[in-house]
């Protein structure tokens, strides 16, 4: 296997990494080279921070192990290779009448990424993370291959676990079965906070999420738009073309006159009395995923997203936050506000039960104090940040805001004591310490 010298990012495209990547193209390429050479493995790069960077180390890409293993039409359930992209599977089995249980808001997310985060998605208050509908995971460790089930206390410290517990060659997932291949998605204006925050606890739709405009002030803060999507059967429309950004775009093109206008319009476009439309399913799910390298659009620079989780009875903290971001013009048409279910996932997973946050703000000079004072209101309202987003985090909130983190650098230092597994974001937070 050859490994080769590369510069590489996150989503964000902020924070850089130089290191040798390998990038086998069969599983058994993959196992040797994760035994010859123990490192993290990478997928599609979609964290935005740098969970997915090793500077000045290897990494395995997991970029050509995609294929589909096996599956199980009596019980929808799933084999694949790590680097299955989640998209694929949607576009392959929701004409059958199956779909991943959970999915996060791109498709290019890898089942191996969407395992070592945990994502969450649209349907959290009802289905819960990722992890949870996994049924087994085989991770290729420097003694061979280790297939763990959520009985083996490896599990737990796999699910969300941010690949510490070693590169995951396959796993097998569980799919929901759907009542169509398309998406009937009824979205209403929320003209504040307050109807927002109302509205998403009185929801009892199967996928639940809305925009909010960072952008508004006084009686308009945190205005949105909610959806509220159920799978339907009829005739399906046609997914939406993918578009390119040729290239980055200026720095003036997401300046706070532009963004604010931007917002104004997006939030009138749905009428007073709310409208109900007929999606395809990846147009639902995955809205951004149409326009390729969208973030080309926040300019050479990058951007950072903060994302945050914090109690229900914590709505004033939220507002708070909104007021600080919508005061300092810095945010970016990109904002999402859902409701969470209870916490039930892996040692270090994100999803606890509250309302989750998350806003993208171009790389410019004054964002990194602006999310840091975030990060802080998180903290002082007994929230927690996403990690597969942060990057402006510190060592010292995260035994607060993840009360196992310690319990799990045990198990994770334990399996691989010199640490050959540990990414940048992990070496910043100093996450493995004891």
């Amino acid at each position: 296997m050859s490994w080769k010298q590369t510069e590489y990012t996150g989503w964000g495209r902020h924070l850089r990494a130089k290191g040798e990547i390998a990038r086998p193209e069969r599983t058994s390429a993959f196992i040797r080279v994760a035994e010859e050479s123990p490192c993290p493995a990478i997928g599609q790069r979609r964290s935005y921070g740098d969970a997915s960077l090793n500077s000045g180390g290897r990494a395995i890409s997991t970029a050509r192990l995609d294929r589909f293993l096996g599956f199980e039409p009596e019980t929808g359930i799933l084999e694949v290779e790590s680097g299955c992209m989640l998209g694929d599977i949607v576009t392959h089995f929701g004409p059958r009448g199956w779909l991943p249980t959970v999915l996060p808001g791109t498709g290019f997310a890898t089942v191996g990424g969407a395992i070592g985060m945990d994502v969450h998605g649209k349907n959290h208050h009802h289905k819960g993370s990722f992890g949870l509908h996994v049924r087994d995971v085989t991770l290729a460790l420097p003694d061979g291959i280790h297939t763990i089930a959520p009985d083996d206390p490896l599990f737990a410290a796999t699910i969300g676990g941010m690949g510490q517990t070693g590169p995951i060659a396959s796993a097998r997932i569980q799919l929901a079965p759907t009542k169509g291949a398309l998406a009937m998605v009824t979205e209403r204006r929320m003209p504040d906070l307050d109807s927002y925050f109302d509205a998403l606890d009185a929801s009892e739709a199967t996928y639940t999420v809305g925009w909010i405009d960072a952008t508004a002030r006084g009686d308009a803060l945190g205005r949105g738009i909610l959806e509220e999507g159920e799978t339907g059967a009829g005739l399906v429309p046609p997914a939406r073309r993918g578009k390119r950004i040729p290239m980055d775009a200026p720095h003036f093109a997401l300046s706070g006159p532009i963004v604010r206008s931007f917002n104004a319009a997006y939030y009138r476009r749905i009428p007073e009395r709310g409208r109900t439309v007929v999606k395809a399913l990846e147009d639902f799910f995955f809205p951004l995923d149409k326009i390729h390298d969208w973030n080309r659009l926040y300019g050479k620079r990058g951007f950072h997203q903060f994302q945050c989780v914090v109690p229900l009875d914590e709505r004033e903290a939220l507002r708070g936050m909104l007021e600080r971001v919508s005061d300092s013009g810095l945010a970016s048409p990109l904002a999402v506000l859902k409701r969470m279910g209870a916490a039930e996932g892996g040692m270090m997973s994100f999803p606890t039960e509250g309302y989750t946050l998350a806003i993208d703000f171009p790389a410019r000079e004054e964002a990194p104090e602006m999310i840091r004072g975030l990060i802080d209101m998180t903290a002082e309202a007994d929230g927690r940040v996403y990690l597969a987003k942060d990057a402006f985090a510190s060592p010292e909130h995260m035994d607060a805001m993840y009360p196992e983190r310690a319990a799990w650098a045990e198990i994770v230092n334990e399996l691989d004591p010199e640490q050959n597994y540990a990414t940048d974001l992990v070496r910043r937070l100093a996450l493995r310490d004891l």
